[in-house]
C-alpha cells in the first residue's frame, strides 16, 4: 500500500498515512487538532529496470545486427548491474 502525506490546514501539521488508493481522498482528521487534512505531493524515488527504459532503450534496435534476444538482454543485464 502506498504512503501518503499530509498537512492539517488548521495547525500546518504533517503526518502519513498508508492507506489503499480508494481512500486517499478521506484520510480523516488531524492527529494533533482534529482538522482538516491536505495531501501534501512530493518526490518519489524510481528505478526502472525493464525493458522499455533508458538503460535499456538503445540495445534493441531493427536491425539484426545488433545481436540476438540473448545477447541484448544479458548486455541489458549488465548494465543494470552497474558493469556496463
Amino acid at each position: 500500500m502506498p504512503v501518503y502525506e499530509y498537512v492539517c490546514r488548521s495547525c500546518d501539521a504533517a503526518s502519513d498515512r498508508i492507506l489503499p488508493h480508494s481512500e486517499a481522498d478521506d484520510p480523516g482528521p488531524c492527529p494533533a487538532c482534529e482538522g482538516e487534512l491536505r495531501r501534501r505531493f512530493s518526490r518519489v524515488a524510481v528505478k526502472y529496470t525493464s525493458w522499455g527504459f533508458n538503460a535499456t532503450d538503445g540495445l534493441v534496435g531493427d536491425r539484426p545486427s545488433r545481436g540476438s534476444y540473448r545477447e541484448v538482454a544479458e548486455r541489458a543485464e549488465r548494465i543494470s548491474e552497474g558493469d556496463a
